[in-house]
Parts: structure tokens; sequence; C-alpha cells
């Protein structure tokens, strides 16, 4: 099957970022998969699958809000910052009531500096920190700026919960643990699923049940076109030659284009590049001795 686009699955608890891609590349039968934004096993909710060329886009999937909801168990810390995990302290006193666990988690909304958990797949030296975790390795991790732009705090049976809406870089366990620090009692995350990843919703994610039942012509339709990720830009289209020379490598001059458009006289403006055959590529202009003119940033033709 000839495929590309982005596939956004809905992970089931239990198995891992790198499983999903491999049931992919088997329903899809390409090798040319990838995922963007690792789920511990653990969590569930919105994963980004890209296939084919649109595996060239995982840089550009980085950058998106994201939105969690979020189990709290009160009263213990693990090694993990999650259930998982080995437990290092237990509060011997009576646990906070949910109004005080609502007052302490609200409280976080805004600007801050994150610290990254061990166990997290941030890589350090092209290792990942949970690696490192799990030999027993701790390392210092510089705190990072993010923000959590939204929290609400919820309870079901007996159960906390934060509904988060958040900046990238955003460890919901770490939230978690600072949450049971200013409590004074300890905490860890007990569930995680995550609700969105920009505008890609749980809503319209694909479990791996839906997409084991589908046909050919409905797997090519539930792939989101790669070039979605770059609508926002000003569109330009290549004439034959021109989009020849640009696949080769060659920038083109704006000045070689008929009908320039007027907001294209300056460097630095992204684009999405096209010629008759679709998308082919992400670009910008960019100043050269002998004019302005338009180069890839990443090509996806092939």
């Amino acid at each position: 099957m000839d495929v590309s686009g982005i596939l956004i699955v809905n992970k089931s608890a239990g198995v891992s970022s790198h499983r999903i891609v491999n049931i992919v590349r088997r329903i899809y039968d390409t090798k040319t998969v990838g995922h963007a934004g690792t789920l511990d096993p653990m969590a569930t909710g919105v994963l980004p699958v890209l296939v084919g060329r649109a595996v060239k886009a995982c840089e550009y999937m980085q950058d998106h809000d994201k939105s969690y909801l979020a189990g709290v168990s009160l009263g213990f810390t693990t090694d993990s910052g999650d259930i998982t995990g080995k437990e290092i302290t237990r509060f011997d006193g009576s646990l906070p009531s949910f109004e005080e666990f609502k007052e302490a988690a609200e409280s976080f909304v805004g600007d801050m500096q994150q610290v990254p958990p061990m166990y997290s797949a941030l890589k350090v030296g092209g290792v990942k920190l949970v690696d490192m975790a799990r030999k027993g390795i701790e390392i210092e991790r510089k705190a990072r700026a993010i923000t959590v732009y939204s929290l609400r705090a919820l309870q079901n049976n007996g159960t906390f919960y934060i509904d988060v809406d958040c900046s990238k870089g955003t460890y919901i366990r770490t939230l978690c643990e600072d949450i049971g620090e200013k409590l004074g009692c300890g905490a860890c995350m007990c569930s995680l699923e995550r609700k969105r990843v920009g505008d890609y919703r749980i809503e319209n994610a694909y479990t791996t049940d839906m997409l084991e039942s589908m046909n050919e012509e409905e797997l090519k339709a539930a792939l989101i076109p790669v070039e979605v990720l770059f609508a926002e830009y000003k569109k330009v289209v290549l004439p034959d030659f021109y989009s020849k020379l640009f696949k080769n490598g060659c920038e083109i001059y704006l000045k070689k284009l008929r009908n320039r458009e007027p907001d294209l006289q300056e460097e630095g403006v992204l684009l999405q590049i096209w010629d008759k055959n679709g998308f082919i590529a992400f670009g910008e202009t960019a100043a050269y001795d002998n004019g302005l003119a338009i180069r890839a940033k990443k090509m996806f033709f092939n």
C-alpha cells in the first residue's frame, strides 16, 4: 500500500508506543513509520503516528500544546513518579480532603520551571533518562520553562484527578509529585490519558482494533495529509521546470517566477511549496547574492 500521512491512534494501556508503531507498520504494510511524542505503557490516549514520507515531519509535531486527564494518588511517592514504580516514602497521617487537593492543584496554573523526571524519554548524550534510571543512575537535570494554561481538579469514586491543558515539555507525573509536596503528604500519578495533541483529539483517534477491521480504502482515508501541518503558511505552486530544479536542491529565484506575490519580498517568509502533483516541501524565502529566492527547509516529495 503506497501511503503517507498522520494517523491519530488512541493508545490502550499496557502497550508501548514502539509496539503501536510496529502494529501500524504491519497494518499499512510499510516500514516507514514513526511516532511523535512518546506515551508510557501505562498511559492511554492520543499518539500521533507518522506514516510514509510524513515521518519527515516529526520535528514539526513537537511544539504542540497538550491536554491530559491524570489520576493522582496521595500519601506516598515512588521512584518513577507513578504507581508502576517502587515506593520510596509513605505518609503517616490523615490525607488531605478533596477541597484541600483542589486548592493545591489549581495553584499550579501559570508559567513555571519544571525539572524533567528521570523516568522520561528525554535524552541526555543520546541516552534516554529512563534507561539510566532503570540502571539506578540519576543525573542532574536542568529545569525547563513550562506553562500550565488551565488545571481543573476532579474526583470520581474517591479518586482524585487533574484535567490539564499545558505547553509542550510538561511532565504530568512531576506535576502530580509537586502537588503532593505542596500538600505535605506526597503523591504520584496513578493513571494518565492524553486527550489532545495540538488540534488532534481523542474523539477523532483510532484504536488498533478499529484499524485492524478497516479495508484498504478506509485505512487510507484515516491518514491526515502531512501538508495540514503547514496550512498556516503561504502556498507557492512551482511550474514544472522550476519544480524539477527545486527537487534537485536548487534555490528558485523569485524574479524568475511570474505573478510573484507582494508579501514575498523579504527573507524568512515560511512557505508550503507545491507543484502540479501536490505538496513537495516546507520552505522559506532567503537572500542570495543574485536576489531573493525560495529554498527548502524539508522535502516531502518522496
